[in-house]
């Protein structure tokens, strides 16, 4: 009775916490709604009995009406994902005191009919409320179960009936004398006759019914677990890319296998000296300051609507214009490298303040043409190469030399000036530094630095070598 039963496959659906948080999710408001539909439905059946039998027998059937309702309200009290005793024992009550309803005759009622006529009032339809109930709340092996036990129970109903039932001779004889020159219609209006093969169909139909309605049940669990795929697919999207872009990769059809080039800006993020820090400190507090520091710098990058690329050990490379490229890339870039620096401090500020040593960062930006798209055969990992990125990342390398901890090239600041909205003071403090000589390109470049302790008029022309 497991609403785990609906996870497609042989893994088990409790194997991600989507698919667990989903199930819990169905299982609960499938109840309440189920709880509800029963109660309506009690409610109509309660208001229709005295309508077809204005008789104070009636009472006995209000009051299981009644004890219905409880036991609905039982359910809902012990539901629960996985497999339940107490919610089997109470759907076993359901259908074992309406098998008591049909089959047992009114103990308020005054008729001495044979037990033959308790079958004639149909109420077996009654089981079909049940049903429709349980496919609000259950999953679909439930649902076929509750077919099956109600098989047994109702044969073994009418197995007991007929042991025991006593025959009324006279009424036999008075319909032999009355349609004895039609024995088939003798034997159908017999009101000693339990009809076997009538209630053979009522079984058999129900079964039919409970199978269909099963498979829907099926489909809308499967359609539950694709749902939940794709609630851990926007999850995974939210570790490297901010809630807007997030948002907007969601409604679009694989907009990350379209291969293209486009304009972006780069960061790379590094600890200085974190192989000297870690060399004395155990492994538990050296994750724990990563974990820390990785923290504090992605927050950043999706706060200035940055796609984190990847973690780097000790750092990680940023990107800015992707997916989706923007107006405002480089701008954002930059804002992102300062208010990084400036969490910096902030943890610094802390740690000193906790009596533990310093972590010092070092920032790199570039801005140019790189590649966008997924690379991998069976494993797809989005990527973003070219030597705009090799740049960015010997850009941070240079502030070591620099004695800088952020540095950035004149295309990147280019761009951030003419691009809308610009904010001038992003750049007017950052010291310029002339023919730098990076490793791989062929001719320098002008490189701009910025320091924690702030200002400082344009720097002398120097070349650093990488």
């Amino acid at each position: 009775m497991s609403d785990r039963d609906n996870a497609p496959g042989t893994q088990p659906a409790t194997d991600n916490k989507f698919a667990e948080a989903a199930l819990e999710r169905h299982k609960r408001d499938g109840m309440e709604l189920a709880v509800k539909a029963r109660w309506v439905a009690m409610a109509v059946v309660a208001l229709m009995l005295p309508i077809i039998n204005f008789d104070y027998e009636i009472i006995y059937y209000e009051a299981l009406v009644l004890v219905f309702i409880v036991i609905g309200w039982a359910q809902l009290r012990v539901a629960r994902v996985g497999r339940s005793r107490a919610e089997l024992a109470l759907l076993l009550c359901d259908m074992v005191l309406m098998t008591i309803v049909i089959v047992v005759p009114n103990p308020f009622s005054d008729n001495e009919w044979p037990l033959g006529m308790q079958f004639r009032f149909e109420g077996f339809m009654y089981f079909y409320i049940f049903l429709a109930v349980a496919t609000l709340a259950y999953s679909w092996r439930t649902v076929r179960g509750f077919a099956t036990i109600l098989a047994v129970l109702w044969f073994g109903a009418l197995g007991i009936a007929w042991l025991f039932a006593r025959e009324n001779v006279s009424m036999t004889e008075a319909i032999n004398a009355a349609f004895g020159s039609d024995l088939e219609l003798a034997e159908f209006l017999n009101p000693n006759n339990l009809l076997f093969y009538v209630r053979f169909q009522e079984a058999v139909v129900f079964a039919i019914v409970a199978v269909i309605l099963s498979v829907s049940v099926k489909r809308y669990g499967d359609l539950l677990l694709g749902h939940a795929s794709l609630e851990r697919e926007r999850e995974n999207l939210a570790r490297y890319f901010s809630p807007n872009v997030v948002e907007e990769l969601s409604q679009n059809d694989e907009p990350l296998k379209q291969i293209r080039t486009q304009d972006i800006a780069v960061l790379f993020v590094d600890i200085v000296g974190f192989t000297q820090y870690s060399a004395n400190r155990s492994s538990e507090e050296v994750i724990v300051t990563l974990r820390q520091f990785h923290q504090r710098m992605e927050k950043e990058v999706f706060r200035h609507d940055g796609t984190l690329d990847k973690y780097l050990g000790d750092g990680l490379m940023a990107t800015f214009g992707t997916p989706l490229a923007s107006d405002t890339d480089a701008n954002n870039a930059l804002r992102c490298a300062r208010a990084m620096m400036q969490s910096m401090a902030q943890w610094n500020a802390e740690r000193a303040a906790a009596g533990e040593q310093q972590i010092k960062a070092s920032f790199g930006l570039h801005y140019g043409p790189a590649v966008l798209g997924d690379i991998g055969s069976n494993r797809l990992e989005f990527a973003v190469i070219g030597n705009t990125v090799n740049i960015a990342s010997r850009i941070e390398a240079l502030t070591r030399g620099l004695t800088a901890e952020l540095a950035a090239t004149d295309d990147l600041l280019e761009r951030a000036r003419s691009e809308a909205g610009a904010d001038q003071g992003l750049t007017s403090d950052l010291i310029r530094h002339d023919g730098v000589a990076i490793r791989g390109i062929d001719k320098k470049m002008t490189v701009w630095t910025l320091s924690q302790q702030g200002n400082g008029e344009a720097g002398t022309r120097q070349d650093v070598a990488q």
